[in-house]
């Protein structure tokens, strides 16, 4: 017996309260007040897909697929077949096509969206498209030549540097993105590429802002250009005239008060010539959409970013689909040349020479060499296999006993998970615990993370912070009350779950609270690491929203790195799980990796790529 469309939309048990009130409210455009219920379920279908961080709703994948039934195997509810679905959705008052203003939009496609999100993807595309256009001319060649040289030196002649092409691209292009694995130089080819256009176009002291989409990220971006600008073949006059302040992409546009809108958009454009864009793979549909209408369309915009890592929380996956993430598309024969002019490389053997019509194949460069793993590494290797896909490589290397840096630790259950796991908290913590240098402290802690695929669950991130401070009370290397959810002790990690910008703290930042030898009685402050390599102290009660951080989530991680690291996965599969996840986690590691679970779901997860549904890429690369 199958479930009525309308009964299945009362109930909360597959859609959320949001999903089922935007439903109705679709509902109220029946012309005669008798809604269509495949069109209501169509606009419960795509606020849910939407939710869960697609940009549309592809409704050739779901027609006459069985999207909700009972464990049984009773009450089933099917979506209706492709022909029917689309001419009742075509009917329907609240529908319109591509340039018209309705709730929802169908494209040619048979892609169904919200209209605000086929809008910023329709506006974030137009934007990237009408940059990718042509060259920009205000530079002299030859001075650029001679920057380019002096800035990015020859290293090995038999070698192309990548980033120099990088920084080619970056100069002869309004819109360019430098992607790449960890380690592979992109935040220190962005402080060369700003010395270089600093010299080089012929704009009196070029207006450049940096930003990030989360704090942590910018800090971390902010650390970068003040060590890079130290190594940096140029004047001290350029050195101190590139920027090391950096935004979080919202503080940049600033936010308007209650509304979804920014002060800064694109009748109020940032006065820039040049913004950056680091961690770009964070940043959604929505925010990236906004922050390209908001820079000049003269300026450039230059985004930099690991495109085979997590894409954003919210709804999106930008940077892979500028990327086009499956295809290597290499450059065009002209802009080929140019490089080669430029450079003096011979990249006519090494780079894919692209047949595709988009201009954008100019503007994409991969960084191809790891600084931070080696071609020999086990850590990167194992990234490579698990970015394939290959999960008998994965395993191999995972099982291989002569790989020292990475380790498969099978986890055949909850309660062998939670002893094996108590060893290595008070081995991994221990010594942080018995420092009392706020710097040494927050150096040593950085060393080692346990990293998890979940945040709920016997086996999430909340579970094993729980865990760890039972552990470490019984150790006696915590004073913790067991009877209390949030205690602040001696030795407590901190992360920081919100950005407060009046106390400089924001979303992702770590610290450690220690007696404040300049409080009365030595009460307790959360310590902070500096970009100037000291530290900024706070008192426990000023910190708002936080969280305890012995473990975290890989999503939480992203954009740090730490020298070891244990990875948990939960004990059955989770559509979570994902290659990208598993390649996100395992990468924050620079010397050893240890990943702990089942090989049925860590061989599911390796199987499991985000395929987030999006028109992005087919109007940017089709």
């Amino acid at each position: 017996m199958s479930t009525s469309i309308l009964t299945i939309l009362n109930s909360t048990e597959f859609f959320s309260e949001i999903d089922i009130h935007f439903a109705r409210l679709i509902g109220r455009f029946a012309a005669n007040g008798d809604p269509d219920p495949e069109v209501l379920l169509a606009a419960a279908l795509v606020s849910r897909a939407t939710g869960n961080g697609d940009i549309c709703l592809n409704l050739e994948t779901i027609a006459e697929t069985i999207i909700f039934e009972n464990p049984d195997g009773s009450d089933r509810l099917i979506c209706p077949p492709l022909a029917r679905w689309q001419a009742n959705l075509l009917a329907s008052t609240a529908l319109g096509r591509p340039g018209d203003t309705c709730p929802l939009i169908l494209d040619n496609h048979n892609r169904l969206y919200l209209y605000r999100y086929w809008e910023y993807e329709k506006k974030l595309s137009d934007s990237i498209r009408q940059r990718a256009e042509g060259e920009q001319q205000d530079f002299n060649s030859r001075e650029l030549e001679r920057n380019l040289n002096m800035l990015f030196p020859a290293k090995d002649p038999r070698k192309i540097d990548w980033q120099k092409v990088a920084a080619v691209v970056a100069a002869l292009k309004r819109f360019s993105v430098i992607t790449g694995g960890p380690g592979s130089g992109k935040t220190f080819t962005i402080a060369r590429i700003l010395a270089l256009l600093w010299q080089c176009i012929r704009v009196d002291k070029p207006r450049i802002y940096l930003a990030a989409p989360t704090g942590k990220a910018a800090a971390r971006l902010a650390a970068s250009i003040i060590e890079a600008k130290q190594l940096l073949n140029c004047s001290d006059l350029i050195k101190n005239a590139i920027p090391h302040e950096v935004y979080t992409i919202h503080r940049l546009l600033k936010p308007i008060a209650g509304t979804p809108f920014f002060h800064r958009n694109a009748e109020n454009p940032l006065p820039a010539d040049v913004v950056v864009v680091d961690e770009a793979s964070m940043v959604d549909l929505a925010l990236m959409s906004k922050l390209a209408q908001a820079v000049p369309a003269d300026a450039r915009l230059l985004l930099i970013g690991d495109k085979d890592q997590l894409a954003s929380v919210e709804a999106g996956s930008v940077l892979g689909d500028i990327c086009d993430r499956l295809v290597i598309h290499g450059f065009s024969n002209g802009f080929l040349s140019k490089i080669e002019q430029l450079t003096q490389f011979k990249l006519a053997d090494s780079a894919q020479i692209s047949q595709n019509a988009s201009n954008l194949q100019d503007c994409i460069t991969v960084l191809q060499e790891s600084y931070r793993f080696a071609p020999e590494s086990a850590i990167g290797g194992l990234g490579r296999a698990v970015n394939r896909g290959d999960d008998k490589a994965a395993l191999a290397f995972l099982t291989n006993a002569a790989k020292k840096s990475i380790d498969w630790h099978p986890v055949p259950s909850g309660a062998d998970l939670m002893h094996d796991i108590s060893r290595k908290i008070v081995d991994g913590y221990r010594k942080y615990l018995t420092l009392t240098d706020p710097v040494l402290a927050l150096d040593e802690f950085a060393r080692f993370k346990i990293l998890c695929a979940l945040k709920i669950g016997p086996s999430g991130a909340n579970a094993i912070n729980r865990l760890a401070e039972e552990v470490l009370s019984r150790e006696g290397l915590i004073s913790f009350d067991l009877r209390e959810s949030h205690s602040w002790y001696r030795g407590r990690p901190v992360l920081i779950t919100k950005n407060d910008y009046n106390l400089g703290l924001f979303n992702g930042d770590i610290g450690i609270t220690l007696p404040d030898p300049e409080a009365a009685n030595n009460a307790l402050s959360v310590y902070f690491p500096d970009v100037s390599g000291g530290f900024k102290r706070f008192p426990t009660h000023r910190l708002d929203e936080h969280e305890t951080v012995y473990a975290m989530t890989v999503h939480k991680s992203q954009g740090s790195e730490f020298d070891h690291i244990i990875l948990i996965l939960p004990q059955r599969d989770y559509p979570v799980l994902s290659r990208e996840l598993i390649y996100t986690g395992l990468t924050r590691a620079r010397q050893t990796v240890s990943i702990w679970g089942t090989e049925p779901v860590l061989k599911a997860a390796i199987a499991r790529k985000i395929e987030r549904s999006s028109g992005l890429r087919d109007a940017l690369w089709a």
